[in-house]
């Protein structure tokens, strides 16, 4: 077997899968390089087992949707976007769909689709694939990259592209092998923290297990820093667990809560379970429901809330037990506040094994935008989440993986031929 190849591609998630691929349909010699039995090992379990592909927003809507430095990706969506992504597989013959929030999953509602239509590509376009053979060091005489070397020997090429991802679910392979390979040619790493992450609370109410297992729909959950300035705020639903928060507001807040908890001991967070609604709407809905009725608050209010929640505020205020003719404003004042404006106290998320996303990654100064290339050391190509930058879940990370390996992928090809 020979070990001359034009490019190596290490890494066999999305990103390494559609690097491998277009490099080779520019006519190189690629070998692709996974360390476990079989590819996208990671993407089959995205989606909940069925994949979202990608999001069908305008790029500037993508970026937003990218907090960890969406902005450096411009010039690689501008080469290959998420509609680049759903032409590819559907001229492979995968039928797509459109779900909520611009969500895109195969018809077929299986990652398999995914990974078999890019496992089919790479076999016919004749990518060597090496599996269960990881990676010991990238080889390099100092002025260039010159391949790697494993277990089995070195492989030499012209141009190597690190698509090894993050390190969150290290039982799929993810165990940041890319950050040591990147710094071992030079190249800084910034600090990683799990994204995408329920959030522990230390409020009684958590250990009281009061309001466990509650769902909230359409409310904002917001991140305030030590200033008091509002950091992140997010309209959508949330959950209630044994040990803090989470759903889709809570992972979205996850990433901005990891980077404020590097300089300070807690975070707060504000929840306003009535985004669309002013203070002054509150006061007159609750008052019209409640000073009609003899009844207490809890069942003059019934339906106002979920029944644990209302019961809840109402309870913090001490009202619980009254009617409405024996409240004060100030306690109705009190109780909206907590409607609109309810503080809760986070220490942690989930750590990264445990987390959907890594932030973090190779130091996005020491690459270049256009091409992915290392600033560094020519010959050397970055895609995917062992870059530093990460989005939210809803297709974004796996679409800046296939666009970035696409990216890596033409440069790299172009670079083996230079």
């Amino acid at each position: 077997m020979s070990k001359k190849f034009d490019v190596i591609v290490v890494g066999g998630g999305p990103a390494g899968m559609m690097a491998a691929i277009t490099t080779a349909m520019n006519g190189t010699k690629v070998a692709l390089f996974e360390k476990n039995k079989r590819l996208g090992k990671k993407l089959l379990m995205t989606g909940g087992g069925r994949c979202n592909v990608t999001n069908n927003r305008p790029v500037d809507d993508l970026i937003f949707h990218i907090p960890g430095n969406g902005r450096f990706l411009y010039s690689t969506f501008s080469q290959f976007d998420n509609q680049d992504v759903m032409s590819f597989f559907s001229e492979r013959g995968v039928a797509l769909k459109e779900e909520d929030h611009g969500r895109i999953f195969p018809v077929s509602d299986k990652s398999a689709t995914i990974v078999n239509t890019l496992k089919d590509e790479l076999e016919q376009l004749n990518v060597s694939l090496h599996f269960k053979e990881p990676i010991e060091k990238i080889i390099s005489d100092g002025e260039r990259i010159q391949g790697v070397r494993t277990a089995e020997g070195d492989y030499s090429a012209k141009s190597v592209i690190l698509t090894t991802g993050g390190i969150t679910y290290p039982s799929t392979g993810s165990q940041g092998d890319g950050y040591r390979f990147a710094k071992s040619v030079g190249h800084h790493v910034t600090p990683l923290y799990p994204t995408e992450s329920p959030i522990f609370l230390t409020d009684d109410f958590v250990a009281e297990k009061t309001l466990q297992g509650l769902s909230l729909q359409d409310v904002t959950l917001s991140v305030i820093d030590e200033k008091n300035k509002t950091i992140a705020s997010h309209e959508m639903d949330l959950l209630f667990t044994h040990f803090g928060i989470s759903g889709p507001a809570a992972l979205r807040c996850s990433s901005f809560v990891n980077q404020l908890l590097r300089t300070q001991q807690t975070v707060t967070l504000k929840l306003d379970c009535f985004p669309d609604k002013t203070v002054n709407d509150l006061m007159e809905e609750v008052s019209e429901l409640a000073k009609t009725s003899a009844k207490q608050l809890k069942n003059a209010l019934a339906g106002f809330l979920p029944e644990r929640l209302l019961l809840f505020f109402l309870e913090k205020v001490g009202i619980s037990e009254q009617t409405y003719g024996q409240t004060s404003k100030e306690q109705l004042e009190e109780f909206v506040s907590y409607c609109k404006n309810w503080s809760l106290t986070a220490n942690k998320t989930f750590g990264l094994e445990k987390s959907f996303v890594t932030g973090g990654g190779v130091e996005l100064k020491e690459v270049n935008p256009r091409d992915l290339a290392s600033k560094k050391i020519p010959g050397l190509y970055f895609a995917g989440e062992v870059l530093d930058v990460n989005g939210y879940t809803g297709g974004y990370n796996i679409t800046t993986a296939f666009c970035t390996g696409y990216v890596a992928g033409t440069h790299a090809a172009y670079n083996a031929f230079a």
